[in-house]
């Protein structure tokens, strides 16, 4: 699912002008980029909450040459569902 599809359906179930809506999923999104960046928790109650981890650095291995990789320290946004989002998932 894309963005335009998301304003599609919210414009299917309000009515409200699509661009009115591209404005708001923007904003949305855009706020979520800055607390990623901040490195805050963002939780939505009913659907999950996103954080922000810190990998560690470590040593991987290329599969082809058997040769040792240093892989460096990150950051990488995770996701926990909601048991509401759980139970969907089972469902299927």
């Amino acid at each position: 699912m894309r963005k335009q599809d998301i304003v599609d359906k919210i414009y299917e179930e309000t009515g409200l002008p699509k661009k009115d809506i591209m404005i708001v999923v923007n904003s949305f999104l855009e706020t979520m980029k800055e607390a990623f960046k901040a490195e805050e928790r963002i939780e939505l109650r009913g659907f999950g909450v996103f954080e922000v981890k810190r990998r560690k650095p470590r040593i991987g291995r290329n599969p082809r040459t058997k040769e040792e990789v240093k892989i460096p320290a990150r950051k990488v946004i995770t996701f926990k569902p909601s048991k509401l989002i759980k139970v969907i998932k089972e469902e299927r």
